[in-house]
């Protein structure tokens, strides 16, 4: 196996640009956390990206920060939390749900989770990934070398390549370079707990809260508890001034005081939840169960789970307000697809959603569907663009599904 190790665009360019007059595959690989998302891939070279990293520009009064592609995760944090900033987005570290060597990897790095577009519990308030990707430079699998967007928050220029990236696991071009938006960290956190509730009532007690003046940033149900918290909560989460955070707090014990017993989570203790909620912390310790990322209608999320539950041998937990189901399945051929997906479209076959197979074995994630597949109009759509990035499919080929 060829191993390329860029450290410029340049570099990258001549990387990408030897690989395609072989027409031999590449796998683009930063840190290495995300190796095991996805479609197995199985390629003659390696692209390790991991020298294409730092921070190369910072400017904390315009919220505006760019890095090198493979700048550790950590490395970013660690600066903004000096400056009294963060990423808004959450983004999540999945190492601990994944496990093994091959999950393990390195350190997530901002690229990766950019090209994933993962956010964690604040989504539901901050919006993804994608919304705070404001620029890249980068190089498409015809090895050229081109830009989008740019270092500063209002700046408008053409087409919208940072939204096609994000999301797209590195099959249309490799990132060099990358700009996002940052925001300043909230002065002071709270959650608030309600216990014994359950899962249909928490959806309503969820929704009900997420559309209250209270801007909460965070909404769980940890039907089994775990975390700092007991069996069947609803952890709701709300930031700012303290004075701000200590009267939503109340408002919202008092507002839903008859649904179920209250109690409070303080800043430590909320951080630590609310991270390990991000993390799927809940399912990282159930075996070799296939783990399943579902998005659905936050109405939908209990009806979800109760139809799972009633074929499947699942554990799981909802976030973003019950939009966000995650369940760890066990004891099926092909890790609960075809059930989970036809939960999703529901008793009447209208509904809307998409499941993501987030954790399972390769010859698992060979064998099914590892995202949503798409309606045949949209799927000529992804080959047309996958086409006209990458005509001779180099990058991370299959990663997404075949073809992509």
């Amino acid at each position: 196996m060829t191993h390329f190790t860029p450290a410029k665009l340049d570099e990258l360019r001549d990387a990408i640009a030897t690989a395609l007059a072989a027409e031999e595959p590449v796998e683009i690989v930063g840190g290495g956390s995300k190796r095991a998302l996805g479609r197995p891939l199985q390629t003659p070279h390696l692209l390790d990206v991991s020298r294409l990293s730092g921070i190369r520009e910072y400017e904390a009064s315009e919220l505006v920060l760019t890095a090198g592609a493979a700048t550790p995760l950590a490395e970013i944090e660690r600066v903004l939390a000096d400056a009294g900033q963060m990423l808004a987005f959450e983004p999540p570290d999945w190492r601990g749900l994944f496990g093994g060597p091959e999950g393990h990897g390195g350190e997530p790095t901002l690229g990766g989770v950019l090209a994933c577009n993962l956010a964690g519990p604040r989504r539901i308030k901050a919006g993804a990934a994608r919304d705070h990707f404001l620029g890249f430079r980068a190089v498409s699998g015809r090895a050229e070398a081109f830009k989008a967007g740019g270092k500063v928050v209002k700046n408008v220029t053409g087409y919208d390549l940072c939204k096609l990236l994000a999301g797209s696991y590195g099959t249309l071009a490799a990132l060099e370079e990358v700009t996002i938006k940052v925001l300043p960290r909230p002065e002071t956190v709270a959650t608030v707990l309600f216990c014994a509730v359950e899962p249909a009532a928490a959806v309503r007690l969820m929704s009900a809260a997420l559309g209250s003046p209270h801007e909460v940033s965070g909404a769980a149900y940890l039907p089994t508890g775990a975390m700092l918290v007991p069996a069947r909560t609803v952890a709701l989460r709300v930031e700012g001034p303290a004075p701000s955070v200590a009267f939503r707090r109340e408002a919202l014990a008092r507002e839903h005081k008859g649904v179920a017993a209250t109690d409070f989570l303080a800043e430590a203790e909320s951080s630590a939840l609310w991270r390990a909620t991000g993390e799927a912390a809940p399912l990282a310790g159930l075996g070799e169960r296939a783990v399943w990322r579902i998005s659905v209608a936050p109405s939908r999320g209990a009806e979800l789970v109760e139809a799972v539950g009633r074929a499947l041998d699942a554990a799981w937990f909802l976030d973003w307000g019950g939009g966000l189901v995650w369940a760890a399945v066990a004891g099926t051929e092909d890790g609960g697809a075809d059930i989970i997906r036809n939960a999703i479209r529901g008793a009447d076959g209208r509904g809307t959603g998409h499941a993501t197979l987030v954790r399972g074995s390769p010859a698992l994630r060979r064998a099914v569907a590892v995202f949503e597949p798409q309606p045949e109009a949209l799927a000529a759509l992804s080959r047309r663009v996958k086409d006209a990035f990458d005509p001779r499919h180099i990058l991370n080929p299959g990663r997404m599904a075949e073809g992509l």
